[in-house]
C-alpha cells in the first residue's frame, strides 16, 4: 500500500520549486547580461503575478542619490517618499503597523536590503489584507522575497559599475586622443640663433589644458608670437582653446600682411564670442618682433603681464585691452611699440606660474620669476625654462599644480 504524503509536503515542496525557479531565472537572465529593464521586468513578474503582490516601490542608491527604480500600483506614492529620512533608519524586515508618516502608512511591509552595513535598497509592499498578513505567501516568505531583491539590486549596481568603467576607459581613450592632438597645435621647432633664441614648455594640470602658446616666423626678419589662457578647466575650455588655436594661426600665416594688431584683436574678440557665447572667455599676448630694426610691437588682452628683462630695467607689457569675449566689442585697444637698444629677455606666463602656492598658501607671484631672470640673464632660454620649472617644483614642495601652466621665453640679441 502506497503512502500518501501529507498536503503540507506536497505544498512545502512547489513552494521550494518556485523560489529555486525564481532565482535560477535570475540569474539566467543575469548572466545572460540582459538590460537593467529586462531584469526588473522578470523581477516584477514574479512578484506581481506570481505572488500576487499588487502594491510595490523600489528604491536603489546608485552612488549619488536615491532612486525609484521599479513600482506599480502605488498611485504616484513613489515621488513622495524621502528615503533618506523616511526609510535609512529601518535596518529588518518590518511590518507597518503604525508611522507618522501618511505616505509610509499607505504600504504593509519594508524590506531592507544591506552590504554590510550600506543601505543599497528598500522595498516597500502594500495592499495585503490584514487578516491574511500572518499567513500569506507574500508575507510569509518575506526573507526570499529580500533574497531575490538583493541579487537583482546587487547585479543593477555590478551592471551600472562596468558601465561606468568602460565610459571612464573610453574616456579616458578620448582624452589621450584629444591630449595627443593638442600638442601637435604647439611648435615644434623654435629659432636659436645669432639674432633670437625662443623655448617654451607647457605643463597641463589633466591631460588637456586651456593653455596656449605659438611662434610663427613671417618671413626671414619678422616673427608673430603670442600666449593665451581661457578661463575654466576641463574639456570645455581646452575645445574652445583648440578652436582659437585654428583661426589664430590661419589668420597669421595667411593674412599677416593685411592684418594689424588692432585688427586681429577684434578679430578673435568675434570669434571667440561666437565659440563660446558668452560663457568662457580668454586672455591673450600678442607680440611682433622685427629683427632688422630691433622693434618689438605688443598687444595684451587681459592676460598676465609678460616681463620684459634687460641688463638694468624690468618693464611688465600691460598695454592692450579686455579679455577676448568678455564683451562683444572691446571698447579701447591700445597697442605698444618699443625699440630695443641692448640685449632683452622676453618672459611670457600663464596665471599657473605666478598663482602656484606653496605648503603656506604663499604664491610664486613676479617678483620670484624676475628674481629667476635676471640670475641667469646669460642662460640658453631653453635652459632658463627648465630653472624656472625646476624653482617651482622648489617652491611648492608637496603641493600639486594649482593650473595649467606655460611659459614662452624669448632673446632679442641686438648686435652692435
Amino acid at each position: 500500500m502506497e503512502k500518501e504524503f501529507p498536503k503540507k509536503y506536497y505544498e512545502k515542496l512547489e513552494l521550494n520549486e518556485f523560489k529555486l525557479n525564481s532565482l535560477l531565472e535570475i540569474t539566467k537572465a543575469i548572466n545572460n547580461n540582459l538590460s537593467i529593464d529586462n531584469i526588473l521586468k522578470i523581477f516584477e513578474y514574479i512578484l506581481r503575478e506570481q505572488l500576487g503582490i499588487s502594491k510595490l516601490i523600489l528604491y536603489a542608491f546608485d552612488s549619488k542619490e536615491w532612486n525609484c527604480i521599479l513600482h506599480f500600483g502605488s498611485r504616484g506614492l513613489n515621488k513622495k517618499i524621502n528615503v533618506f529620512k523616511d526609510l535609512t533608519h529601518i535596518k529588518d524586515i518590518t511590518v507597518i503597523e503604525s508611522s507618522s508618516i501618511d505616505t509610509i502608512n499607505s504600504f504593509d511591509i519594508v524590506i531592507p536590503i544591506f552590504h554590510k552595513k550600506t543601505a543599497l535598497a528598500f522595498l516597500l509592499i502594500g495592499d495585503l489584507e490584514d487578516e491574511l498578513v500572518s499567513i500569506s505567501p507574500g508575507i510569509k516568505h518575506m526573507p526570499f522575497i529580500q533574497t531575490l531583491t538583493s541579487i537583482i539590486v546587487v547585479a543593477i549596481e555590478n551592471k551600472r559599475f562596468s558601465v561606468e568603467l568602460i565610459e571612464q576607459e573610453l574616456n579616458k581613450k578620448e582624452m589621450e586622443m584629444a591630449a595627443e592632438m593638442q600638442k601637435l597645435l604647439f611648435p615644434k621647432d623654435l629659432p636659436n640663433d645669432q639674432n633670437i633664441d625662443v623655448a617654451a614648455r607647457y605643463e597641463s594640470k589633466h591631460l588637456v589644458g586651456g593653455d596656449y602658446y605659438d611662434f610663427l616666423a613671417l618671413n626671414d626678419n619678422e616673427y608673430f608670437f603670442c600666449i593665451a589662457d581661457v578661463s575654466g578647466k576641463g574639456t570645455s575650455a581646452a575645445l574652445l582653446m583648440s578652436n582659437f588655436q585654428a583661426k589664430l594661426q590661419a589668420n597669421i600665416k595667411y593674412n599677416y600682411k593685411n592684418i594689424s594688431l588692432k585688427d586681429l584683436i577684434n578679430d578673435l574678440n568675434e570669434d571667440v564670442n561666437n565659440a563660446a557665447k558668452g560663457e568662457k572667455f580668454i586672455t591673450f599676448f600678442a607680440g611682433h618682433y622685427n629683427k632688422t630694426n630691433h622693434t618689438l610691437q605688443y598687444v595684451n588682452a587681459g592676460h598676465n603681464y609678460p616681463i620684459l628683462v634687460n641688463s638694468t630695467n624690468t618693464i611688465f607689457l600691460n598695454k592692450g585691452s579686455i579679455g577676448l569675449g568678455m564683451l562683444e566689442e572691446i571698447p579701447k585697444i591700445e597697442i605698444s611699440k618699443i625699440k630695443l637698444k641692448e640685449d632683452t629677455i622676453l618672459v611670457c606666463y600663464t596665471d599657473g606660474l605666478v598663482e602656484l602656492e606653496n605648503s603656506n598658501g604663499v604664491a610664486f607671484e613676479t617678483d620670484n620669476l624676475i628674481k629667476v631672470v635676471k640670475n641667469n640673464f646669460g642662460k640658453k632660454m631653453n635652459e632658463l625654462d627648465q630653472i624656472i620649472f625646476s624653482k617651482l617644483e622648489e617652491f611648492k614642495g608637496s603641493q600639486d599644480l594649482m593650473d595649467d601652466t606655460a611659459v614662452l621665453s624669448c632673446k632679442f640679441i641686438v648686435n652692435s
